[in-house]
């Protein structure tokens, strides 16, 4: 059994075949503690919670027309948290998409795919990666 705690992991996403899948693989091939959520404003009132991640849908109103779609989303969470490390996630591949994402700070953009698992893998574990050579980098700065 590991020391480590598990990464505490929000999923947001309209799509509820997709999210179930993302959930399972999550679950099933690494160690997270995942909880789902079908509309940003779901995952805005859970973030006292402190997730360590968030994926999230770039359209979240296919549901309802009247949720908060992703951007807006992704500004709340930022407004609550600035160090929150959100990726976006969207079936579009279009460059101004995923650029309109990263200037609202998101950490990345990942198109959804039947690669889309891994890519989310990878991207967190680059967020930990970021995470620890700027605590390095911060540790060493506070001794010059």
């Amino acid at each position: 059994m590991q020391n480590e705690k598990k990464i505490k992991l929000f999923l947001v996403d309209d799509d509820a075949v997709f999210l179930k899948s993302l959930e399972i693989q999550f679950l099933n091939n690494a160690d997270f503690d995942v909880k789902t959520f079908a509309t940003g404003e779901l995952c805005i009132a859970s973030l006292p919670e402190a997730p360590d991640v968030i994926i999230l849908d770039f359209h979240l109103d296919g549901i309802d027309k009247t949720a908060m779609n992703g951007l807006k989303t992704l500004d709340e969470i930022k407004n609550f948290d600035d160090n929150i490390p959100v990726v976006m996630l969207s079936s579009q591949d279009k460059i101004e998409v995923a650029v309109k994402c990263m200037q609202h700070e998101a950490f990345d953009y990942v198109v959804k795919s039947e690669t889309a698992f891994m890519r989310l893998k990878k991207t967190i574990t680059l967020i930990f990666l970021y995470k620890k050579m700027k605590k390095e980098l911060n540790w060493y700065m506070d001794r010059m």
